[in-house]
């Protein structure tokens, strides 16, 4: 089944889709039975009869039998018309075949399997009626009979099965639509709480740090009235700073490249990184990236990047440091972001900041791993695959 088409606009089952071939044997059944009926010696009289009760049956299935209305009505017109038929004229008796898997069809099991073998019996009724228990074919009719009434009730049970089988496929194709539908609600949400997360890391690993660079630079700017040289280094740094924080927004709206990395090499934007910090912050950075890197993926290099912003930013806030260091390195099957510090350290059992947790579930998504550890100073350390 298409994923794309409604249940609804489907068969449900193979049962009903050649629904319309029982109603053309039903139809060659009742007009080759009529034929019989009319070509036949016999009284006109009780082969218009015949004829009549017949054309009766077919008009049932169609008003009831067809469309499953009242079965029990239908099985007692189906059953006393055939009766009628067969004892009007024997060649009616034709017309059982199509009479029987009506009844199966339209009616419960066990009122089916009555009146099919009430209406196989209907010949030796039309024989005992007209010639009496005397009559010598009663000797080959009623065996005959009891076997057309033994067929009639197996190939019934057949098509019981088959309709209760179609059921309870169409009930499943129900059900599956409905889990299908689930399962594309759960998607839809997946996708959009993923996007905000991925939204919500951007914010923090490149706004929220840029903003906060500002701040500081600005309130550095409040105590350099006297400096005009250190004043005007910290401005100039600010807008730089809101100028890449601008760029970085409409990077990440467009969710394209990191600004940082499209102007360049991973090793390239690190060291970008480090200078910054070292203008920013005083401190004394040093950087130690190798002249070449092996190839890596646009998402592999996002993440050592936003890594050394993240951990930059943390030393920045938190540690207090004089010395930092920041390095790559190429290790069997990977490269390595270390960032340490000399800073006043902490407990990374005991903190679950995002930041952290950010860097953690990105380093995760390119099969790489992120280690902390921390005492007199903190390193960081993220692995990606290389």
């Amino acid at each position: 089944m298409p994923p794309d088409v409604p249940v609804g606009e489907q068969p449900l089952n193979a049962w009903q889709r050649y629904e319309w071939l029982w109603d053309v044997f039903y139809a060659a059944d009742y007009v080759v039975t009529v034929a019989l009926v009319l070509a036949q010696d016999g009284p006109l009289a009780r082969r218009l009869v015949a004829v009549s009760a017949l054309t009766a049956i077919g008009v049932a299935y169609l008003v009831l039998g067809r469309r499953g209305r009242r079965p029990a009505l239908f099985c007692g017109l189906v059953l006393v018309l055939a009766v009628l038929a067969i004892v009007s004229h024997a060649a009616a008796g034709f017309g059982l075949f199509a009479a029987c898997s009506m009844l199966f069809m339209a009616a419960p099991l066990p009122l089916a399997v009555v009146a099919t073998v009430l209406a196989t019996l209907s010949p030796v009724l039309s024989v005992l009626l007209q010639q009496g228990v005397d009559d010598p074919s009663l000797s080959t009719l009623v065996p005959m009979t009891g076997m057309l009434a033994v067929f009639g009730v197996c190939v019934g049970l057949w098509i019981e099965r088959v309709l209760r089988q179609s059921r309870e496929r169409a009930e499943l194709i129900g059900q599956l639509e409905a889990s299908r539908a689930e399962v594309a609600r759960l998607s839809h949400e997946a996708g959009t709480a993923a996007e905000r997360e991925r939204l919500a890391r951007e914010i923090h690993d490149t706004l929220a740090q840029g903003f906060t660079s500002i701040v500081t630079l600005l309130q550095a700017v409040e105590s350099e009235w006297d400096d005009q040289a250190a004043a005007r280094r910290h401005l100039a740094l600010a807008a730089r700073t809101a100028r890449e924080n601008l760029t970085e927004a409409r990077a990440m709206v467009a969710a394209l490249t990191p600004a940082a990395l499209g102007t360049g090499t991973l090793a390239e934007a690190v060291r970008r990184q480090a200078d910054r910090f070292a203008e920013e912050t005083g401190a004394e950075v040093s950087c130690d990236v190798p002249a070449a890197l092996p190839p890596l993926g646009t998402a592999s290099e996002v993440v050592l990047l936003r890594a050394a912003q993240e951990s930059l930013a943390n030393v920045r806030k938190h540690a207090g440091a004089r010395h930092v260091s920041v390095a790559l390195a190429v290790v069997p099957g990977a490269v390595r972001l270390t960032v340490r510090d000399d800073g006043t350290g902490f407990d990374p059992g005991a903190v679950r900041g995002f930041g952290i947790e950010g860097m953690r579930a990105r380093a995760a998504q390119v099969g790489g791993s992120l280690t902390v550890r921390s005492g007199r100073g903190t390193t960081v350390a993220v692995e990606v695959p290389a």
